[in-house]
């Protein structure tokens, strides 16, 4: 039996995704032999003074940001020669949305990383994603940051000492906009790529740098999702998208936890409470510019309430959709709801007549 379960699973129907989003928090795992443990902080001014000046950096890249800084960066300093055993440990009771090696990490522990996030989604309900450097994961939960050269003119940056920069960037994006073009104004070049090898690297999952002639960016926000199915369709392939997925999963998840789990009889209209509930978390992420307006329905999920009655040994072939609505489930509350997100404006086709 185990604890309470909440199973919420999101599905591209056909051409169109069902998806929903938010974001705040870079976690940042460091090497020094100073400053030891997990630090909380909300500005640069908090950043730990016996820290390195490159971990120091690597702190204030985060907090750049794009639109705003993060909400917070939380960092969690080893040893030169400590595993990330207990970093993870401690990231596994923390709510954040990115975390970003040491610059000085691994392959072995790119990939460490990178199945730990993957095993806290699938296994614990998570909603924590990776930016790691030269990693083609084929997953929504990784960026793959791929730009080389990186250059503010004085010093040179590898793709692995700017993940930080990317998790803080992505994290001060507010969630009615991408950061598909987000200008990183410190930098002055980097490698640059022709229009041609730029979109076969974004097709390829890669989170790039371009330079348009006057400045660097962002070339699109994607992360490293490229193999997609009839569940998961392009939609997974967008940050945006996939930020405002974790976002409901998250928010959905939580006010089922704290506000109706084990707090009311299963009756059929304590149910039509909680689909309530979640129909006006749709109609204001609806105002806020998130989901498209009217697009968004909850109701009773008919089907998989029938098939949980059947499995009991019931006989529905007497029962009226209203029967099926209205009968026992035990403890189950099954729903099913349908939704829009809202993508960014990226892409545009402009016919002039003269």
């Amino acid at each position: 039996m185990g604890l309470p379960d909440i199973n919420i699973e999101f599905k591209t129907t056909g051409i169109t995704a069902i998806k929903r989003s938010e974001k705040g928090t870079v976690a940042l795992i460091l090497r020094d032999e100073k400053a030891k443990g997990a630090n909380r902080l909300t500005n640069v001014t908090e950043i730990p003074q016996a820290l390195s000046e490159s971990n120091k950096n690597y702190i204030k890249r985060a907090f750049t940001g794009y639109q705003t800084p993060p909400k917070k960066v939380i960092t969690y300093t080893i040893g030169a020669d400590e595993e990330l055993t207990e970093a993870l440990k401690y990231f596994a009771t923390q709510k954040f949305d990115y975390i970003c090696l040491p610059p000085t990490g691994t392959e072995e522990e790119t990939a460490t990383l990178k199945s730990w996030v993957l095993s806290e989604r699938l296994n614990n309900n998570a909603v924590y994603k990776a930016v790691l450097p030269n990693t083609a994961a084929d997953s929504e939960a990784i960026i793959n940051l791929a730009a080389e050269g990186i250059t503010d003119g004085k010093n040179t940056f590898t793709a692995a000492e700017y993940c930080s920069r990317v998790a803080g960037l992505i994290a001060g994006t507010p969630m009615t906009i991408s950061c598909t073009y987000a200008p990183l104004n410190e930098l002055s070049d980097i490698t640059r790529l022709t229009k041609s090898e730029a979109d076969a690297a974004i097709e390829a999952g890669k989170f790039i740098f371009v330079h348009d002639g006057e400045k660097v960016k962002v070339g699109r926000g994607i992360n490293s999702f490229v193999t997609t199915t009839d569940g998961k369709g392009e939609a997974y392939k967008k940050i945006k998208i996939v930020e405002a997925i974790d976002m409901i999963n998250q928010d959905i998840r939580t006010t089922a936890e704290d506000s109706y789990i084990g707090k009311y009889a299963n009756s059929y209209d304590n149910k039509c409470l909680l689909i309530t509930a979640i129909k006006g978390y749709f109609e204001q992420l609806e105002n806020d510019g998130i989901l498209a307006k009217g697009k968004s329905t909850v109701s009773i999920d008919l089907q998989a309430q029938e098939n949980y009655l059947k499995a009991k040994g019931i006989d529905t072939e007497s029962m009226n959709e209203q029967d099926i609505k209205e009968a026992n489930t035990g403890s189950k509350v099954f729903i099913a709801a349908n939704i829009s997100i809202l993508d960014a404006i990226e892409d545009i086709d402009i016919q002039i007549a003269i």
